[in-house]
C-alpha cells in the first residue's frame, strides 16, 4: 500500500458524506419516509451501544471482588501521586518514595482509627442514655402537645419509621458489603488494594506500556495521550477532593467540639470520608452531625451546628478552594448528583465513590481523542466534567 493510500489516524474522526455506491434500496425502503429511516438507524445503533454498556456493567458486577480493590488502589495512588512525584523530583530512590508513601498512609489511617475507637468507647454510653431520654421527651410531647396523638398512633408512626430505616439500612449494608459478604472477602480486598497500590507506585509506567500494546498500533498514540490526560484529571480530582475533605472535616469537627456535641472526632472522620462523594457525601455527613446535636444537645445547639456545617462548606467552596487550587471548572451540580445516584444504584457505596472520577476520566479521554489534543499532550481545550486548570475569562466588548 502506497503512502497516499494509507489511511491517516487523524482522518478517522473526520465526518465523511455517506457513500451510496454499495447501498441497496428496495421498493419497501423507498416507501418508508426518510426521517423514519434515519430515526431507525440511530435507534438500533443506540440500542447496540446500550447493550455493550450493559454487558460491561454486568461483567464488572460479576468481578466486583477484583474490580473494587483495583479501583480503590488506583484512587489511593492518585491521592498519593503529588507527594510521590515530589519525592522523585528531589532525588529520593523510588523504593524509598514507595515505602514512605505506604507507611505514611498506614500510619495516618491507624491514628485516625485509634482516635475514633477511643472516643466512641468513652462517650457512647452517655450518648445512648441521652438519646433515650430525648426520644422519651419527644414521645411525651406528642401525647401532651398540640397534636394530641394517641399511643397507638405514635406506635404506628414508629413502626413505619423503623421499617423505612431498616430498608435503607439494608441498601447501605449491601452497598458496604459490595467488596464481599464475609470478613475474609473484606480482608482479601484490602490486601489486594495494598498490593495494587504498591505495584502502581513502583512500576505504573511499565504496566501502562504493557497495556498500551493491547491497542492497534495506529491507535496507540491517541490512546496514550487520552489516558495520560485522563490520569492527570484523576490526580487533580483526588487532590481537590482531599482538600475539600480535610477542610470540611476540620471545620465541622472543631465546631462540634466547641459546641459540646459528642463524638466530634468520629463525626470529623465520617465527614472526611463522605466528602469524597461530591455534594451528596457532604450533605449526608453534615446532616448526621446536625441530627446528633439535636438528639444530644437540643434544638438550639443543633441549629448552631447546622450554621457551622453551612459556613464551613461555603468558606471551603468559595474562598479557600479557589485560592489554593485556582478557579476549578466543574460540571453542574445536577450532573454530579445524577452521576453519583446512578453509580450508587449500580454499585452501592463503591459505585457512588467511583462514579465521578470514572465519568471524569471517560469525558477527558473522549474529548482528548475528538479534539486531537493527544498529539501535543496538552489538556483538551473544551468543556470537561472535571478540571482544576484555571479558566481564562473572556473579556466582553463594551
Amino acid at each position: 500500500m502506497s503512502e497516499e493510500q494509507r489511511p491517516r489516524l487523524r482522518d478517522l474522526f473526520r465526518p465523511r458524506p455517506p457513500s451510496t455506491e454499495r447501498t441497496v434500496i428496495t421498493e419497501a425502503d423507498e416507501a418508508i419516509p426518510l426521517p423514519l429511516r434515519i430515526t431507525a438507524g440511530y435507534a438500533w445503533r443506540l440500542l447496540l451501544i446500550a447493550a455493550a454498556v450493559a454487558g460491561i456493567i454486568w461483567i464488572v458486577i460479576q468481578l466486583k471482588l477484583l474490580v473494587i480493590p483495583l479501583m480503590v488502589g488506583i484512587l489511593i495512588t492518585a491521592l498519593l501521586w503529588p507527594a510521590f512525584e515530589w519525592m522523585l523530583r528531589h532525588r529520593f530512590p523510588r523504593w524509598a518514595a514507595v515505602a514512605i508513601s505506604i507507611v505514611g498512609t498506614l500510619a495516618i489511617v491507624t491514628v485516625l482509627l485509634w482516635l475514633v475507637v477511643w472516643q466512641v468507647r468513652a462517650q457512647l454510653p452517655d450518648v445512648q442514655a441521652r438519646s433515650m431520654q430525648a426520644v422519651e421527651e419527644f414521645r411525651q410531647f406528642l401525647l401532651d402537645g398540640p397534636l394530641h396523638l394517641s399511643e397507638k398512633q405514635i406506635q404506628d408512626y414508629i413502626d413505619q419509621g423503623l421499617a423505612i430505616l431498616d430498608e435503607q439500612a439494608q441498601l447501605l449494608w449491601n452497598g458496604a458489603l459490595a467488596v464481599g459478604s464475609t470478613a475474609a472477602h473484606v480482608v482479601t480486598g484490602a490486601v489486594l488494594s495494598l498490593f495494587i497500590l504498591i505495584c502502581l507506585l513502583a512500576d505504573g509506567a511499565g504496566i501502562w506500556r504493557w497495556a498500551l500494546r493491547l491497542f492497534p498500533r495506529a491507535a496507540r498514540p491517541a490512546a496514550d495521550g487520552a489516558a495520560r490526560n485522563g490520569w492527570q484529571t484523576i490526580v487533580n480530582y483526588a487532590r481537590t477532593q482531599l482538600l475539600v475533605a480535610a477542610i470540611d472535616a476540620i471545620g465541622i469537627g472543631v465546631g462540634a467540639a466547641l459546641l459540646g456535641v459528642p463524638l466530634a472526632i468520629p463525626v470529623a472522620v465520617l465527614v472526611f470520608l463522605g466528602s469524597f462523594v461530591p455534594i451528596v457525601g457532604a450533605v449526608v455527613t453534615g446532616a448526621f452531625a446536625v441530627l446528633l446535636a439535636l438528639v444530644y444537645n437540643g434544638p438550639w445547639i443543633a441549629l448552631a451546628m447546622l450554621a457551622v456545617v453551612l459556613a464551613v462548606q461555603q468558606i471551603e467552596g468559595h474562598i479557600l478552594q479557589p485560592i489554593l487550587m485556582g478557579s476549578a471548572v466543574k460540571v453542574h451540580p445536577l450532573a454530579v448528583v445524577l452521576v453519583v445516584a446512578g453509580g450508587s444504584m449500580i454499585g452501592g457505596i463503591p459505585g457512588a465513590l467511583f462514579a465521578v472520577p470514572l465519568a471524569a476520566f471517560a469525558n477527558v479521554a473522549a474529548v482528548t481523542v475528538s479534539t486531537g489534543s493527544w498529539r501535543t499532550g496538552d489538556q483538551p481545550d473544551a468543556d470537561l466534567i472535571w478540571s482544576t486548570v484555571p479558566r481564562q475569562r473572556a473579556r466582553r466588548n463594551r
